[in-house]
């Protein structure tokens, strides 16, 4: 084919490593809370989800790292770049980060006052405030300290992962000599909320950090040792969070993971953060105590700012809620089964309420001619009505299958935990699929009717999860097309016995055939580009950084195709580059909802393909995971979905230009142009189209 003929032009190496673009997709979290235009709880919300993006990477992508570091040679072939030389990266990138996120927090804090809030520490409270702080420490804090004495030759305590330590040093009083005695104490973050709301004055609103509490009474935690001088300081331990499953095991998979979880928090540190007042022998003397981490951090008074993503909200304007849009021909409608079977369905989250996915379990759940549920599930809400739509249709005489995922990243025990309650309900439960993880979002109902085997199926591009759904863009289908749905049911089949693979008819699959459909689509254009016709190709995702996809994206470029990307996270792809580029353009989107829906569009000649899906182009997502990408056949549906991208690739409030030096420069905005924020825009676009 033409572009394998392109590829001559060595594109191999234009690309950047995924974790080097993470970096930067985390940057544009932190420009959100940089905003002066967010309301400031909202930008302490940004400043906590940086925060707790920043610690996922490290137990994450940096501890991926350092294990190619570990092969040597070896690793530096399955990269094709020296992991060593990408962490030596990472680590002046977040470290060029840290005045950045202190100068966010100021900003903050000097708006705050402005509404008569103050953010104080133990030196700066009220007399009239000590009584409360008193009766607040001993009713909430104190059960919930528990000091580990840190001897020189003892035993290394392990400390656990995600959480805050104080190192705390102090002298006997009278006792002879210099030497300090060292203890490890947690701050209880996971207990009570790390922040406490001081009692009013003048008008004035304080709120104090817990851990400047522990300061406050610091000397009545220690007092068996009478100590002359105390004083404590944070660090923190982040661990690999890689679940080790020995395969030797022949216990259950559920007991494999179960065990695994445990085995999380004993797993090698991959950072080591301290304050950087911390006196120099305090630190040598904890490094060399937990001497499991070659990332030293310094960093400020503290640590884990993901706790501002509840802080308290004290009056201080949000975001104006959009109105969730009714979509009118459910509302009134007697059956979900008789509307769906009229017209394909397609429900747009957050704008959408979820609660039109549990009214159609529930009416399965209880119709008599509902003779089976199967779902996929990867990740749960919290209170999970859709499990409880699952039990209800046990408790009412029907089959439910539902295949878990239960190596779905730090939801592993929730997992574990909801596969139990449906197995006592009687539910078939299935999990996942050896060698491969499930992220496909599907649900399928078997119904009869007039003694034939009926499907209705639903495809989303996010989890069945009513939580995530209230802020996450997501978009699911849910249709009567016989063809998508046998299509479902044979994944399903697939899912149940894996030695069986499906066989398809419209669906892509990973890891069968979505790598070879997508290539075969995007040669397509190229072939079209060449006969010197409209060819162009629009995809909105999370992540693309498959080298070969990527390539293949250069050549379509080279041949003049078209090609706008909207893209959230991680994106290797050299886009607008003189010479390899010019008719690629891509644009990142961060807006106060997270942006998760996947949908992939090509101009095919005049005769448009669409599809909704739930894989980006990652080599796990096109070659380790099972994915759907499924084609969108109604036509209003379709329009849907490309006016959707339309209005987000014309957003000029919002959008980032996505380019080789990860710059995060916004889309320019003239004069004359009025303001456009998509998501805004796309609650405005909904309505009109469902009134």
């Amino acid at each position: 084919m033409f572009w394998r003929q392109l590829k001559s032009q060595n594109m191999s190496n234009c690309f950047s490593p995924k974790e080097l673009t993470w970096i930067s997709f985390n940057e544009r979290v932190l420009q959100e809370a940089e905003n002066a235009d967010n309301p400031i709880i909202e930008r302490l919300k940004f400043l906590g989800i940086y925060s707790n993006n920043q610690d996922e990477f490290f137990r994450v992508r940096v501890a991926d790292l350092k294990r190619f570091s570990k092969l040597g040679e070896h690793g530096i072939e399955i990269l094709g770049e020296d992991p060593n030389y990408i962490l030596e990266r990472i680590h002046h990138r977040i470290s060029a980060n840290r005045p950045r996120v202190d100068n966010a927090l100021l900003s903050i804090k000097q708006k705050l006052a402005e509404y008569n809030i103050f953010i104080v520490n133990e030196t700066q409270i009220l007399p009239e405030q000590l009584s409360f702080l008193k009766d607040f420490y001993n009713k909430k804090l104190r059960p919930f300290l528990m000091p580990i004495l840190l001897e020189e030759k003892g035993k290394i305590p392990d400390l656990k992962d995600d959480m805050v330590y104080f190192a705390v040093r102090f002298k006997k009083h009278n006792d002879d000599g210099s030497k300090y005695r060292y203890v490890a104490l947690k701050i209880p973050s996971n207990r009570v909320s790390r922040f406490v709301e001081l009692p009013q004055t003048n008008g004035k609103k304080f709120i104090m950090f817990i851990d400047d509490v522990i300061r406050l009474k610091l000397k009545t935690i220690f007092k068996i040792f009478d100590p002359e001088e105390i004083e404590a300081y944070e660090f923190r331990i982040t661990k690999d969070a890689e679940l080790d499953i020995d395969e030797s095991i022949s216990s259950s998979y559920v007991d494999k993971i179960h065990e695994s979880l445990k085995l999380r928090q004993k797993g090698r540190a991959v950072r080591f953060v301290y304050d950087e007042n911390m006196p120099p022998e305090m630190l040598n003397f904890l490094l060399k105590k937990f001497k499991r981490s070659d990332v030293v951090i310094s960093g400020g008074r503290y640590f884990n700012y993901k706790d501002f993503i509840r802080f308290p909200n004290l009056g201080l304007p949000v975001y104006k809620p959009l109105p969730t849009i009714p979509v009118k021909r459910l509302e009134d409608c007697k059956s979900f089964f008789t509307e769906i079977a009229k017209k394909d369905l397609m429900l747009q989250f957050p704008y959408h309420s979820f609660d039109y996915f549990i009214d159609l379990l529930r009416e399965a759940s209880i119709d008599p001619k509902v003779s089976s549920i199967r779902i996929t599930l990867y990740r749960i809400g919290k209170h999970s009505s859709v499990i409880n739509a699952l039990v209800n249709a046990l408790r009412n005489g029907k089959i439910v299958i539902a295949v878990f995922e239960l190596q779905a990243r730090f939801d592993e025990e929730a997992n574990i935990y909801w596969s139990r309650i449906l197995q006592e309900e009687g539910a078939h439960v299935i999990y996942g699929v050896p060698g491969l993880k499930v992220h496909s979002k599907l649900c399928l109902i078997t119904r009869k009717d007039h003694k034939e085997k009926d499907y209705y199926a639903c495809i989303s591009t996010g989890n069945f999860n009513e939580d995530t759904a209230q802020i996450y863009t997501d978009s699911m289908l849910i249709t009567h097309n016989q063809q998508i749905a046998n299509d479902v049911a044979n994944i399903f089949e697939f899912l149940t016995k894996n030695y069986k693979h499906p066989s398809m008819n419209s669906i892509l699959i990973s890891p069968f055939d979505f790598r070879s459909s997508i290539t075969k689509l995007i040669s397509t254009e190229i072939e079209t580009a060449i006969k010197g016709k409209d060819a162009w190709i629009k995809i909105k995702l999370n992540n693309l950084s498959d080298p070969e996809i990527i390539d293949l994206l250069y050549a379509a470029g080279n041949a003049g195709v078209k090609i706008q990307l909207i893209v959230r996270g991680m994106f290797s792809l050299w886009a607008q580059e003189p010479g390899l580029s010019e008719n690629i353009e891509a644009r990142g989107l961060i807006d106060h909802f997270l942006e998760h829906s996947r949908m992939y569009s090509f101009c095919n000649g005049g005769n448009t393909k669409v599809f909704i899906a739930s894989a980006d182009l990652m080599i796990r997502n096109l070659d380790r995971r099972v994915e759907v990408t499924c084609p969108i056949f109604d036509t209003d549906i379709a329009r849907q979905l490309l006016d959707i991208f339309e209005i987000q690739w014309s957003d000029n409030t919002r959008n980032r230009i996505l380019d080789k030096e990860m710059r995060n420069n916004y889309v320019a905005r003239k004069n004359t142009e009025p303001a456009i924020r998509s998501q805004h825009k796309i609650n405005e676009y909904l309505k009109e189209l469902h009134t």
